[in-house]
């Protein structure tokens, strides 16, 4: 894949800046970690890169990385904050040299020497693509983890291509002639998790008429890919930790074990390691879930991939005249400027907009970059009321928003799948009985 917009790239290893973290005062005065070139954890989690017995850090207090000009700090939901002198700091650059106080300890940001990194050969690895420093180290540490056995969690935005790393993932992987098996904890109802992980036995509870193989079974022998793991029900996350850990699922209503052999990958957009402090999220099921973890960068943090993922769609698109008779300088310029909130999927749906109206320019997203979903949400809004109105309970503000929303959406999804259920589902990311439902319950039209 290679045009005016490409080049060939070689194997080769790309200096970074390093970040050494230096402890100065409270506990473990002395104490010191890096440098490294990728994310610093500081907590009293075991796992954690800096790990401080200072009682009044969380376990997962904050994250730290060498960034153009400084350093960036990111709190992650911790009990009792991290700061910068007398400011509260959730996510900001600070200068090298900077001190930054967590509990009752305080670490010095220091500058270290520039680590060589290595980086894919090539601008594409099992259906990714990118020529960024940032996908080539992802598509490397790809081919290193994929033959492994090891749990993976990805971790990005949406629309940044997380399912396409657990497919690549698979296919790279001894395992990629087995199933790959996906199952969306967001989209699926509460109270059938159990039975879609796990199955079910006829007659394991009201509506039981048939027996369920469960997704476990069903990827046997190959990979398990669990999307959206945040969401799973804390009443069920220990019922997943004993699957992982004992190698054997029970369905419900069943009286005896079924061995697994799966290779079990998770993504998530939230951090997990926030929902570990708050109680949310098991910490032994973190662990066992992130023997590997891997952040997929969002699409503004390398706008450099916009025109070799452009290309890639238009190929894939069946469209092979030059890419250049299409997209201009100036509306390349444009693309390479604007935010993505939605990420790769959201170019992705302006690459197909362009090639159906034949015009790049009018496929061109919102200068707000929330074009897409302005139109899908029309009317989905809320307004405060007068001040002499009473204001309503906000779950009931809440779920007249929500309400709105689905409506708005379920619209716009039913006229872009043609009323085919099924499309829909695909297109949506959604489980088919889910989005069957949300028609249902908004008395939307279908096949």
């Amino acid at each position: 894949m290679h045009s005016a917009l490409t080049q060939q790239l070689r194997r080769e290893s790309e200096p970074r800046p390093t970040l050494r973290l230096s402890v100065i005062d409270g506990p473990d005065r002395g104490k010191q970690a890096g440098p490294s070139d990728t994310t610093l954890t500081v907590g009293t989690a075991e796992s954690s890169t800096l790990a401080l017995r200072d009682p009044t850090v969380s376990r997962f207090h904050c994250e730290l990385s060498a960034a153009d000009g400084g350093a960036r700090v990111l709190d992650l939901r911790s009990t009792n904050g991290t700061f910068v002198g007398a400011v509260r700091v959730g996510d900001a650059v600070v200068p090298l040299g900077t001190v930054v106080r967590v509990g009752q300890s305080a670490i010095e940001l220091v500058s270290d020497a520039p680590k060589r990194v290595a980086l894919h050969e090539g601008e594409s690895l099992a259906g990714l693509v990118g020529r960024s420093t940032a996908m080539r180290s992802i598509m490397e540490q790809l081919a290193q983890v994929a033959p492994s056995m090891a749990s993976v969690l990805v971790t990005g935005e949406s629309g940044t291509g997380k399912e396409l790393v657990a497919e690549a993932l698979h296919r790279l992987s001894p395992r990629a002639k087995a199933p790959f098996v996906v199952v969306d904890c967001a989209s699926l109802v509460p109270t059938l998790v159990a039975s879609e992980l796990f199955g079910h036995e006829k007659g394991a509870f009201t509506g039981a008429d048939r027996a369920h193989v469960g997704a476990f079974e069903r990827a046997r022998g190959g990979t398990l890919f669990l999307d959206e793991i945040g969401e799973l029900p804390p009443s069920l996350q220990p019922s997943l930790l004993g699957a992982l850990e004992r190698k054997r699922v029970r369905r419900l209503g069943a009286r005896t074990d079924t061995e697994i052999d799966v290779r079990v990958v998770c993504a998530t957009n939230r951090d997990l390691r926030s929902s570990v402090n708050d109680g949310s999220f098991r910490l032994d099921l973190y662990y066992r879930i992130a023997v590997v973890s891997l952040r997929l960068p969002a699409l503004r943090e390398r706008p450099e991939d916009v025109p070799a993922l452009i290309e890639h769609f238009l190929r894939a698109m069946g469209h092979s005249a030059p890419i250049e008779e299409l997209f201009s300088p100036a509306v390349l310029a444009t693309l390479r400027a604007h935010r993505w909130p939605g990420n790769v999927r959201e170019l992705r749906n302006v690459i197909e907009a362009a090639v159906a109206f034949g015009d790049a320019q009018r496929a061109l997203p919102s200068r707000e970059g929330a074009q897409d979903a302005a139109s899908a949400g029309e009317g989905a809004g809320w307004s405060a009321p007068a001040a002499s109105d009473p204001l309503p309970k906000y779950k009931d503000a809440r779920a007249q928003v929500l309400a709105q929303f689905e409506r708005a959406y379920c619209e716009a999804l039913v006229l872009r799948a043609g009323g085919n259920v099924s499309l829909a589902a695909r297109t949506a990311g959604l489980d088919r009985g889910y989005v069957s439902e949300l028609f249902a319950r908004h008395a939307i039209e279908r096949e």
